[in-house]
């Protein structure tokens, strides 16, 4: 069976538009892979080019060289070559994303921003909200502000609401943007385990932690990203 991720030689480079069209590059021959039940963790200084590495299998930045093949809808597509309709089934169905900033329609709130995953995906809107209940308590936000636009949390109850939205979904695929940047010990404990759960499910996750300790604790395999780094 094909691996859930295989990316092949990709790679990226910004043009500076406003420096006469200079090209700066950021990654060159990107090569790994993830299988089901597998957390790779994606290392390296800042800068390296972790995020964009994410986010060109999201698809948000498009290759300019390379395949990134996810498996999808019984198939492989190449989200390189991929037409937007195409990303946008994806991200569907497919690849679920928590990055570290929460974005969400002003004044929803905080149970509805959790549950709209489930409910675009065909999910009641009672049954997705039982399951961002659950959620929500686990990750220890209070049921009093679940009714509360999150836009009035602090940055850590909104890192929290973010992930709660990010697994509520059963996609096969994760992408893990720093998830524990903004907790404290305690909730890191809550991510590492809901990461454990995904696992053991088979989800195939990608993630970028500087934490040393939850790095060690969820990672399957480790990929320097230095290793792909475009001189410029």
């Amino acid at each position: 069976m094909p691996a859930m991720i295989e990316i092949t030689d990709a790679e990226k480079a910004f043009t500076m538009h406003l420096q006469g069209g200079v090209k700066l590059p950021v990654v060159r021959g990107v090569n790994f892979t993830v299988e089901s039940g597998e957390c790779v963790v994606l290392s390296g200084p800042s800068g390296a080019g972790k995020s964009s590495i994410l986010k060109m299998i999201f698809g948000n930045y498009r290759c300019d060289a390379g395949r990134i093949g996810i498996r999808h809808g019984g198939g492989t597509l190449d989200i390189a070559k991929a037409e937007p309709r195409d990303i946008l089934s994806v991200r569907r169905s497919t690849i679920g994303y928590v990055s570290q900033f929460l974005r969400a329609v002003p004044r929803v709130p905080t149970i509805d921003v959790v549950a709209e995953p489930l409910i675009a995906t065909g999910t009641s809107r009672e049954a997705a909200r039982v399951q961002a209940a659950n959620l929500l308590r686990c990750l220890n936000i209070p049921d009093r502000l679940w009714t509360l636009p999150p836009s009035t949390f602090s940055g850590g109850e909104q890192q929290r609401v973010n992930i709660a939205r990010g697994f509520i979904s059963d996609h096969p695929i994760l992408l893990l943007d720093e998830p524990t940047a903004s907790l404290d010990a305690r909730n890191r404990e809550v991510v590492v385990g809901l990461i454990d759960e995904k696992k053991r499910t088979g989800v195939a996750m990608v993630a970028i932690v500087h934490d040393d300790d939850v790095r060690r604790r969820i990672a399957d395999r480790i990929v320097d990203v230095t290793s792909f780094a475009a001189a410029a």
